[in-house]
């Protein structure tokens, strides 16, 4: 499946964070150290473009964590601030689709393509990606603009941040979305707008 600007698809960019940075907090270790970098490039491509960019911001309900509002973890981090127009969407759970009007807007634009990207890979961006799978959205995750940290087994053993990080992908790919990389969704839209 193929991205196009035809579709005018809209990227959700899944808590971009600063409390994100307590890598201790949320388990020791951290995959995909370029994962904003990608993040950045993609919208920055959607800014200049003038494609539909939803900002999801996660606002915990556990006074102990880094992202608890009304402190600097709950901030997005420096470049990924939204801009006049672009949609900021506040969750307490998982999905960006819980507790929010995320589906609602989108419906209302008729948008029907989503390119997803952010943290953390397992949790808050599969969780989204499955629910805009279920919705019948065309939705495309993009694998090295995200990123996850390391997670215990039931049994206490360790699994390390990059196992946890593709086996959430292979998970997702084929069934909830198509898995791409950023310079493959660049690519392809810069190709359809070439055509247009």
């Amino acid at each position: 499946m193929l991205l196009s600007q035809t579709n005018n698809p809209a990227l959700l960019l899944i808590d971009i964070q600063k409390g994100f940075d307590d890598v201790a907090y949320w388990g020791g270790e951290r995959n995909n150290p370029t994962a904003e970098d990608h993040a950045a490039q993609l919208l920055a491509y959607w800014r200049a473009n003038q494609l539909p960019i939803f900002h999801v911001q996660h606002s915990s309900t556990n006074p102990v964590s880094p992202l608890w509002p009304g402190q600097a973890g709950h901030d997005f981090k420096e470049g990924f601030q939204p801009l006049p127009g672009e949609t900021v969407v506040p969750k307490n759970v998982n999905s960006a689709f819980i507790g929010t009007d995320l589906k609602q807007q989108l419906d209302a634009q008729h948008l029907t393509t989503l390119v997803i990207a952010g943290l953390t890979t397992d949790h808050c961006v599969s969780t989204t990606t499955r629910m805009a799978g279920n919705f019948g959205f065309t939705t495309f995750l993009v694998a090295d603009a995200s990123a996850t940290f390391n997670k215990k087994g039931i049994g206490s053993q360790s699994f390390d941040a990059e196992l946890i990080h593709q086996t959430a992908l292979a998970s997702l790919n084929g069934e909830f979305a198509t898995v791409v990389n950023t310079a493959t969704v660049i690519k392809q839209l810069s190709a359809s707008q070439q055509l247009a």
